[in-house]
């Protein structure tokens, strides 16, 4: 049960209660992380309901998570690579779960591990095919009721020459999963070569504990004073009467496509890069403002989606990890969710305005990251077909470590394209900040993705050449107002206004 939204409209801190002993509550400390008691019925995770409902209104494939790594070099064992991917089924429940409709809502059902039969098969192959080949096979929709949620296939172009296609189904894996998961595949492969049993480090909490133990920290949405209730109360308010949705420039022939949720999520990218310098310059502006680098980066994005819209009031996302607790470190599963920042560039005179702003809005944002999409999108009274948020950009760090995958018993393994590009926003940055070896700034990168059923490539450049101009302008010391920023195409190269200061 959900508190209604009418009882929301007015922002929670203005409320004036009649006995303010009444607005006294004790806070508990949550218990911490660990071994759960299992119960009969284990629901979603928070981080896994946006997938479910997704899958469940057909778009499931949009939500495939595709990896190929090459292997060459020694002679590849393909019985101890088949069986070791079984091993990390083993290992990672997540990998093993079906998500079933019920009466009371989806849930998981892990499949023992005895039993569960993952779809792995060895296909003779030339590189002329590979490509399309695994583009194909990365694109398949997986039925979350009833199909575990990995499969694989290893293309053996040699004996000493094998591509291993991996597709597991987002609500099962997140970003950060997939080191642990290719270590774990490494250490077992090691080990079933030498016709070995993989020695893993037992895991110090799995899935369904984590799962659990959300559940049990949020508490229950029909108490008003629960953590679930308090964060789903801080959304309502913070983007009750935004503008949505967004209305960014496509073309008359594209224009049948509905704003932020393209029937077809077929996508392209354009890369992006910033070198050194501007990178360093951004460390600077951050530093100077109190803020993060993630932060002034959220801020030219803000400024860059609000001109393509034409609109002063945007609402654009990132992801958090949600592995604050060391113990998750190790786990493969899905544990990252969207959060959402609404930027009010009509109230942002100049940019430090703006970046102080973009400050508070992403503490706060950081600080309630449990609301899943479709429990906030049911309780807000925009009409719920409107999409939450358009544009998204995400940031993570990558420090210098010496080249993984090679070296492993005289193994060379390296990433390859999928061919597939699945764009399920309409504006997506996913960036990544590169540190040398001995901590200094050595550039920012990354895709642009977009749907090519909203925007053309000329489009989509013009909107990357706006962001970038910004980032460039503000890495450089601009400390001007921000409606200089917003005039202009959108494409268009920002020019530096006169300083107002600084």
């Amino acid at each position: 049960m959900v508190v209604p939204i009418a009882a929301w409209t007015t922002p929670i801190e203005r409320r004036k209660p009649a006995d303010q002993t009444d607005f006294l509550q004790i806070v508990t400390e949550p218990a911490p992380l660990r071994r759960m008691l299992r119960r009969p019925r284990i629901p979603l995770a928070p981080a896994q309901e946006r997938m479910w409902h997704a899958a469940a209104a057909g778009y499931s494939a949009d939500w495939n998570v595709a990896r190929a790594f090459r292997i060459r070099g020694a002679v590849v064992n393909i019985a101890a690579l088949t069986a070791a991917i079984g091993d990390v089924v083993r290992r990672h429940a997540p990998l093993r779960t079906c998500y079933p409709a019920t009466p009371d809502g989806p849930i998981q059902v892990v499949v023992d591990a005895d039993f569960a039969r993952v779809d792995v098969r060895v296909v003779d192959s030339f590189a002329g095919e590979l490509g399309e080949r695994i583009a194909e096979f990365s694109g398949r929709a997986f039925d979350l009721a009833t199909d575990l949620p990995l499969r694989a296939r290893i293309y053996r172009l040699g004996t000493r020459d094998v591509v291993l296609a991996l597709v597991v189904h987002h609500i099962s894996l997140d970003g950060r999963s997939i080191r642990p998961f290719m270590r774990d595949l490494m250490t077992a492969y090691l080990a079933r070569a030498q016709r070995q049993a993989p020695a893993f480090a037992p895991l110090p909490v799995d899935y369904i504990d984590y799962t659990l133990w959300k559940h049990e920290y949020l508490g229950a949405y029909d108490d008003p004073c629960s953590r679930a209730s308090t964060q789903l109360r801080y959304w309502a308010n913070n983007l009750v009467g935004r503008p949505t949705p967004l209305e960014f420039p496509c073309e008359p022939a594209l224009s049948g496509n509905s704003p932020g949720c393209c029937v077809d999520a077929a996508g392209d990218s354009i890369p992006m890069r910033f070198d050194a310098g501007v990178h360093r310059g951004l460390l600077a502006r951050a530093r100077q403002a109190g803020a993060s680098p993630f932060m002034v980066l959220q801020a030219a994005f803000a400024i860059s989606v609000a001109t393509f819209a034409a609109a002063a009031d945007v609402t654009v996302a990132t992801a958090v990890s949600g592995r604050d607790d060391p113990l998750l470190a190790d786990l493969v599963g899905n544990l990252a969710d969207d959060v959402l920042m609404r930027i009010r560039l009509d109230r942002a005179g100049d940019i430090g305005d703006l970046l102080e702003q973009v400050r508070r809005v992403a503490l706060a944002a950081f600080a309630n990251p449990d609301t899943s999409n479709p429990r906030l999108q049911r309780c807000l009274p925009q009409d719920p077909g409107h999409p939450l948020f358009q544009a998204t950009l995400i940031l993570q760090r990558d420090d210098a470590v010496p080249a993984a995958g090679t070296g492993v018993s005289g193994l060379a393994i390296t990433e390859i394209p999928t061919g597939v590009i699945r764009a399920k926003h309409d504006l997506e940055f996913s960036l990544t900040e590169h540190y040398d070896h001995t901590g200094a700034p050595a550039g920012i990168d990354g895709p642009f993705l977009y749907p090519t059923a909203r925007f053309t490539r000329d489009t989509a450049a013009d909107f990357v050449e706006k962001f970038r101009a910004t980032v460039e302008l503000i890495a450089d010391g601009y400390a001007g107002p921000v409606a200089a920023l917003l005039d202009g195409a959108p494409g268009r190269r920002v020019s530096r206004p006169s300083r107002s200061r600084g």
